[in-house]
């Protein structure tokens, strides 16, 4: 920051002039595949969506280049391409006039930074949202002088750099942690199953939808329930503090229980780590009787491919799948000794912590550096306009 600092007092003191980006750049070729054309390897094909379309055999563009998504679910979604790449019919592909003076990287950071604001130009094609042509091109742009926009482009990359290197290993720590929880079910011989009825006490939250409040108890709905955990950031609802002994009159959750959502979505696992807390409707909560069996270990079983496998066989709905609670009790897990549940447990929390902690694992450190990444770019991007008289 010091070296940009420096830059911007030496040759811009006074501000910087700023241009539309029409004025910046020019629109590239864009063409239309099927589907069926689409490949398994070849050059990158983008379209109207947050990722790739696929991949094709040739290409109509070379960056490096910036691209709109200009309809849809992602319509303003800004993307970048350094090679070789193929536009479909749904984006605006760009490239800057002069590479020299208007730096295409560059150009891209600022648009990212600036996509929440390009998102609310978006209008309604039907029911199609679309962002038109004449808006993008009408968004102004800061052209500092090169060096200072390479120094930004190099601050960035790094950033960028350090996230994908984060989501690689999140992505290997992934593979392990799955191949584990398939595997290490099946350790046990002659393991017996017991149906979860016969080792829980369960409460069957569905039913009237509690008064929502904005403060008071905090409501742990399905939208909170995310891979082991709790995750209060998602979705913050409250029900008033008088209503807390009425709502959660069939059961309060104590420290330890685990929550499982029976519809929408379907199978999401989540273990108790507080006990002010209510719970919504769609929530099953479950407590062990820890003389056979483990809160930590039943929730790793829930979790399981296997489990989970034989969850969406019995579960049921065209849209919205959702399992019946006279099913979901009777189906059977494995039950080892409480020693080896332990074992089980204490190799699994390793990489659970690792993979999926949205407090302390790689989720959490990427959502920092995410956020890093954020707050820099705001700042680098941000420049005083000159005006002349």
């Amino acid at each position: 920051m010091n070296k940009i600092d420096k830059l911007i007092k030496e040759m811009c003191p006074n501000g910087v002039e700023y241009k539309k980006l029409g004025e910046i750049s020019k629109s590239l070729k864009k063409g239309t595949l099927k589907i069926t054309e689409l490949l398994e390897v070849g050059y990158p094909v983008i379209n109207s969506g947050r990722t790739l379309y696929g991949y094709y055999d040739e290409y109509n563009n070379i960056g490096p280049a910036f691209t709109f998504a200009a309809r849809g679910e992602y319509a303003g979604y800004v993307n970048f391409f350094e090679g070789k790449f193929w536009a479909g019919g749904l984006c605006y592909p760009y490239v800057s006039m002069d590479e020299d003076k208007y730096r295409s990287r560059y150009i891209y950071y600022f648009l990212k930074n600036k996509e929440k604001f390009i998102r609310k130009t978006i209008v309604s094609d039907g029911s199609i949202p679309a962002l038109n042509k004449s808006d993008v091109e009408n968004i102004k742009i800061p052209i500092p002088p090169i060096e200072i926009q390479n120094e930004i482009v190099n601050i960035l990359d790094k950033f960028v750099e350090l996230e994908a290197e984060l989501e690689a290993e999140l992505e290997a720590r992934k593979k392990q942690y799955y191949f584990y929880n398939e595997k290490i079910f099946k350790l046990s011989k002659n393991i017996k199953y017991c149906s979860l009825n016969e080792i829980c006490t369960y409460v069957d939250y569905r039913g009237k939808t509690p008064k929502k409040t904005n403060h008071g108890i905090f409501l742990v709905t399905a939208k909170n329930i995310k891979k082991g955990y709790i995750d209060y950031n998602s979705s913050k609802e409250y029900i008033d503090v008088d209503d807390f002994k009425t709502v959660m009159r069939r059961g309060k959750a104590e420290i330890g229980d685990i929550l499982f959502t029976t519809e929408a979505p379907c199978g999401n696992v989540a273990q108790v780590d507080r006990d002010d807390i209510a719970l919504a409707q769609r929530v099953i909560k479950f407590r062990t009787n820890t003389e056979f069996l483990s809160n930590s270990y039943l929730k790793f079983v829930l979790l399981s491919k296997q489990f989970q496998t034989e969850l969406s066989r019995i579960s049921t709905g065209a849209t919205v799948k959702g399992v019946k609670g006279s099913k979901l009790h009777k189906m059977k897990i494995p039950v080892p000794s409480l020693e080896e549940q332990e074992y089980i447990v204490n190799i699994l929390n390793k990489f659970d912590k690792l993979v999926n902690d949205i407090k302390e694992g790689l989720p959490a450190e990427i959502e920092l550096r995410r956020k890093q990444y954020e707050y820099y770019r705001n700042k680098l991007l941000s420049f005083e306009e000159v005006y002349y008289d």
